[in-house]
């Protein structure tokens, strides 16, 4: 959900550009934070980090992630949080998008884990207020986003009834190395 509230706002002014091209990516949030572990659930293989500004982020750890076994709570370890957006401009007649996926990695011989989520949908543009400027897109599922646009003249290069496929990709990279 944070990745989503989080490059929503990118996702305005990506549109707003992506007339001129066929598709735009927006890099978000890129943060590099020490987290203290919370909670491990080692049936399922999840652990509820809290991160120093209070927030908590549940990762679920892959089978051959190594040190797994020895975290224990109270353990602190370090994370770096990375985010981006594509966005493209849908030609006419073609096919909307639902998709939504998960990968985990580990690099050989380390010891951090990357833990990615991404997903894309198809988007509609259902209301634009070149006043304000804002922007209002609808998706799949009852999703909806409204926003301010930052740049007045992109808002001139779109109009209500255009689609977009917004693909957002969420990774992060933990080390389980206690620091």
């Amino acid at each position: 959900m944070r990745a989503v509230v989080t490059v929503g706002a990118a996702v305005l002014a990506a549109t707003m550009a992506v007339k001129a091209q066929p598709s735009k990516t927006v890099t978000g949030e890129v943060s590099t934070f020490t987290a203290t572990v919370e909670a491990i659930e080692r049936s399922n293989r999840e652990v509820t980090l809290k991160k120093e500004d209070g927030t908590y982020s549940v990762l679920k750890v892959p089978a051959d992630a190594p040190r797994f076994d020895a975290l224990k709570v109270g353990d602190k370890v370090k994370a770096r949080y990375y985010e981006n957006i594509t966005i493209r401009l849908k030609p006419e007649g073609e096919p909307a998008i639902d998709t939504a996926g998960k990968a985990v990695t580990r690099p050989d011989g380390t010891t951090a884990t990357t833990l990615a989520n991404q997903r894309a949908i198809t988007a509609t543009i259902t209301e634009l207020d070149r006043k304000i400027p804002s922007v209002t897109f609808k998706g799949p599922n009852g999703w909806t986003y409204s926003s301010k646009v930052e740049d007045k003249k992109a808002i001139e290069k779109v109009k209500v009834g255009d689609r977009v496929d917004i693909t957002w990709t969420a990774a992060t990279l933990v080390s389980f190395d206690p620091i």
